[in-house]
């Protein structure tokens, strides 16, 4: 029987509920928003690559700090911070003082925030889970299905309502998001003090976290997998909301609700991941969801009406929902705590890289081969994505690296109850060297 997941679990659950209404508010309403100020398309895909360059910019270092911090309490600074940013975003469309180089800066800014709340989100996980592989698989399958529940079915519509509202509604409504988030984070137990580590520069000590990652295999196919799939899906969301308007004839509100056709399909795959895991594996279960997206999106593409394009995006988001559910589980099972932050920060780096370049390119794309172009190209992109799944992430090379780590922890465990036995000693034989020295 599967152990009950700790209470320490929920909290980060409930927090992750109620920042995932806010992100899906502000996905919704964040193009709305730009599409009143340009129709250019490269710009609008250069806002959707703003939010990705600090990950580029910023990715190791956060990994390094994240390292060296405190978990809980990054997360709770990197929600105030963005709490207080989208309030002075708030303030100024409320003013009318607001431009398309505002929202560039903002979704920078936001990016920088996430860097440090998710490297420090997927670092404590582990930590509250013992790294077990099947409970960790059944946390991130629960926070992923929580995040497209609220992010994808709730989020969008109310981001296109309160927009219709006011176009600084649903941008204080994020913000809100944010502080609850926060708040909630607060309230977890502190971690135990971290064993004292030798202390180099930021950079010597992201880079660690980085050979870690490329002197693995199975890790380089774990970040190389979604960083070809963030290209492809960065290219087509960029032009996404001209798509639907344009190609597929959906107004503002329909906009909204087709958003939440991905959503359905992630959380089903949430709630499948688990249970595919167990029959395929793994790393079987990576290899079939990488077949289903590129077949998805070629369907989205290639779509005569919004019917269609609705289920290929269920499909479309229920492979990367199972996707979500069971690979990032693999990492935090098997890199050691100490290198938690880096490694994942180092992961996300490779996962992202590609986006910003797909979501230019495929602003690009659309621009001289039309608005289906970068879902067809993108489709391409995605069905490489088997091979590499079916090389790098097989279940072979995923049992072996469970089987290693648990060796590790064995012989971690076994040299820090020798120390802690002799240095129970030390005083006792201390004692007896005294009494020597009495006698004579």
């Amino acid at each position: 029987m599967a152990s009950k997941l700790p209470a320490q679990f929920h909290r980060i659950w409930t927090a992750s509920a109620v920042s995932s209404i806010g992100d899906g508010i502000y996905f919704a309403a964040l193009p709305l928003l730009a599409l009143t100020m340009t129709h250019n398309t490269v710009l609008l895909g250069t806002l959707e690559a703003c939010a990705m360059l600090p990950w580029l910019c910023f990715g190791m270092l956060g990994g390094a700090l994240v390292d060296r911090l405190d978990r809980r309490r990054t997360m709770v600074a990197a929600d105030l911070c963005r709490f207080l940013l989208l309030a002075l975003v708030t303030a100024l469309v409320t003013a009318g003082a607001a431009d398309l180089y505002l929202l560039f800066a903002a979704a920078f800014l936001l990016g920088i925030g996430q860097v440090f709340f998710d490297t420090a989100s997927t670092a404590l996980l582990p930590e509250l889970l013992d790294r077990d592989l099947d409970t960790l698989q059944r946390a991130n399958a629960r926070l992923q299905g929580t995040q497209q529940a609220f992010g994808g079915f709730v989020g969008p519509p109310t981001g296109s309502l309160l927009f219709g509202l006011g176009r600084a509604v649903p941008i204080f409504g994020d913000a809100l998001s944010f502080l609850v988030s926060s708040l909630t984070i607060w309230t977890l137990p502190k971690s135990a003090p971290k064993p004292a580590q030798p202390r180099g520069s930021l950079l010597r000590e992201a880079r660690e976290g980085a050979a870690y990652l490329f002197g693995n295999r199975l890790l380089v196919g774990l970040a190389l997998r979604p960083a070809l799939g963030n290209f492809a899906f960065m290219g087509a969301n960029a032009v996404l909301v001209l798509f639907v308007k344009q190609t597929l004839h959906l107004g503002t509100s329909a906009y909204g609700i087709y958003l939440t056709a991905g959503a359905v399909g992630a959380l089903g795959g949430s709630f499948v991941a688990a249970w595919l895991a167990a029959r395929l594996g793994t790393g079987g279960t990576l290899t079939l969801t990488a077949m289903v997206e590129g077949v998805a999106l070629l369907g989205i593409g290639l779509s005569p009406n919004a019917w269609i394009a609705g289920i290929g995006e269920i499909a479309l988001g229920m492979g990367i929902g199972t996707t979500m559910g069971v690979g990032p589980a693999v990492r935090q099972a098997i890199v050691p705590d100490h290198l938690m932050g880096r490694v994942a920060a180092t992961a996300r780096l490779i996962a992202l890289c590609a986006g910003p370049a797909g979501a230019v390119f495929g602003g690009w794309l659309a621009h001289v081969a039309g608005l289906r172009a970068p879902f067809i190209l993108g489709a391409g992109i995605l069905m490489s994505m088997t091979v590499v799944a079916a090389r790098l992430t097989s279940n072979k090379r995923i049992e072996a690296a469970l089987a290693e780590a648990a060796e590790r922890r064995e012989r971690e465990a076994a040299d820090a109850l020798a120390a802690s036995g002799q240095a129970a000693d030390a005083p006792a034989a201390s004692g007896q060297a005294a009494d020597v020295l009495a006698m004579a």
